[in-house]
């Protein structure tokens, strides 16, 4: 049933009102200063799907399947906008009354979605800068729960096939956040008179963390943008650059854009085939930077990554080769080593916990790329890690955090050989080395409400010698303040 909704007004100051509100009747606004983001004259239609790549399943990754029950999507023109903020459009207002629960891992239909979450919406023409998606508490009752432990929200394992509950922190109540970083384009721009087809791609696999007590719990990294029905795709190949045999089930690649501040942020990843084959759909159109790292089977060295620079939705790569280690297998990595803090927003500030997802950055030609982590390096195949701060002392070696924080300590292996990068062509990019040795800074990202939602270790360090660089120190500290 297709539902019409309006986007609610936000309060706003006096003279934002005198200003905006030009008369009774009027239910938007255009470029208010307390917006982000704008809506505008005519209306438009939504439709939401949903999307991941497997990389995480059997028979290579730990499990069988992982169902999510969503209630809810929301999107809101404002970034800083709370959940119980005024202005979120409801763009699946049918799933409150019939949530949809998906397996994340499922087999995609041949327009590379997992599920569609409900009929076309109606609402108002402009860009969104904000999506939240609210997922259903274990108390949700599901008509046909895949979940054979009962739970709204479950994984179940490869090697027993046992179901176990897949733990929530907020998302079932003020729900995931997908800030305008994570979707393609800095916003949801929906034009008037047209439907709009968005993707939310849930990027399963890095998102799920077990811990310590033997639970899982969901530690959401997710990204949307808008796509085609009946999208291409960009797909090619790893070889081995010595050998030219496939790199298989040991590469990871991504395909990236630039944010506002021009850093390349992985848009979707996966692991190569067997065969060293790699595809990505759906893809918002537009043109991406393809970012390749990878382990040699025969030795456990890191190859040097390869970036394949202006690759557009519809073309392939090609095969695209690793090039080996100049280094010996042990001195072809390093530890990118820091501590990440939190403290909340009262006077004076006090320790407070936030889950931060951190890649490693390096610059190429003066551009700054994210390097994909290995496969073997993370325990659920993911580009970055996700940590949760705690009360200190933590870490190996132990360190006490600082006063009124909480904290974790952080390690993060990269190559240590230079990365390789050329520009697309339909003949095979040319690939060259700017330099032997790479430069890394660590960047930080949290979906909790703080001061600033992205730190950075600039200006970045650049290895030399000749390693083993098994611990390189990254400063100053990850540090987010006044969270809530």
């Amino acid at each position: 049933m297709e539902l019409k909704q309006a986007v609610s007004l936000r309060k706003l100051f006096p003279l934002a009102l005198a200003i905006c509100f030009l008369t009774v009747a009027a239910l938007f606004i255009v470029a208010c200063s307390s917006m982000n983001g704008t809506v505008s004259g005519g209306t438009a239609k939504i439709n939401v799907m949903v999307s991941d790549p497997a990389t995480c399943a059997t028979p290579n990754g730990p499990f069988s399947h992982v169902y999510v029950t969503i209630t809810d999507v929301q999107a809101n023109v404002s970034t800083s906008a709370g959940p119980g903020d005024s202005g979120w459009v409801d763009l699946t207002p049918g799933l409150k009354t019939a949530p949809k629960q998906v397996d994340l891992l499922g087999l995609a239909n041949n327009q590379c979605f997992l599920a569609n979450l409900g009929d076309a919406q109606q609402l108002q023409a402009g860009t969104y800068q904000q999506i939240r998606i609210i997922l259903a508490s274990d108390s949700t009752g599901i008509t046909t729960n895949a979940c054979g432990n009962g739970a709204a929200n479950c994984v179940q394992l490869s090697k027993d096939s046992s179901f176990h509950t897949l733990n929530l922190s907020s998302e079932d109540q003020t729900g995931i956040k997908i800030p305008a970083s994570h979707i393609a384009g800095g916003g949801l721009t929906v034009e008037a008179g047209k439907t709009t087809d968005l993707d939310i791609d849930f990027q399963t696999c890095q998102s799920i963390l077990k811990e310590g007590n033997g639970q899982y719990r969901l530690k959401p990294v997710l990204r949307a943008g808008v796509v085609s029905t009946v999208s291409a795709s960009i797909n090619g190949s790893v070889i081995d650059a010595s050998t030219g045999r496939p790199v298989a089930g040991s590469a990871w690649v991504a395909v990236e854009q630039p944010d506002g501040g021009g850093v390349d942020r992985v848009v979707q990843s996966t692991i190569a085939n067997t065969d060293g084959t790699f595809v990505f759909c759906p893809l918002p159109a537009g043109s991406y930077d393809v970012v390749i790292s990878g382990i040699r089977s025969s030795d456990g060295a890191l190859y040097a990554p390869t970036i394949v620079t202006g690759v557009a939705v519809g073309d392939t790569t090609g095969a695209v080769k690793l090039n080996p280690p100049t280094l010996a297998a042990a001195s072809s990595f390093a530890n990118l080593t820091g501590l990440v803090t939190s403290a909340n927003n009262a006077s004076p500030a006090a320790p407070i916990a936030i889950d931060v997802t951190l890649t490693a950055l390096a610059t190429v030609n003066s551009k700054i790329f994210t390097i994909p982590q290995q496969p073997a390096a993370t325990p659920y195949y993911g580009v970055s890690q996700v940590v949760t701060t705690v009360a200190g002392p933590v870490g190996n070696p132990p360190v006490a955090c600082p006063s009124g924080t909480d904290c974790i300590n952080y390690s993060l292996p990269v190559p240590s050989t230079g990365a390789y990068i050329g520009t697309w062509s339909a003949g095979g990019a040319t690939l060259t080395q700017p330099a032997s040795l790479p430069s890394y800074a660590v960047d930080g990202l949290t979906t909790s409400t703080c001061s600033a939602s992205d730190a950075n270790s600039n200006p970045p360090l650049a290895l030399t010698g000749t390693g083993p660089f098994t611990s390189v120190a990254i400063t100053p500290n990850l540090a987010f303040t006044a969270c809530h």
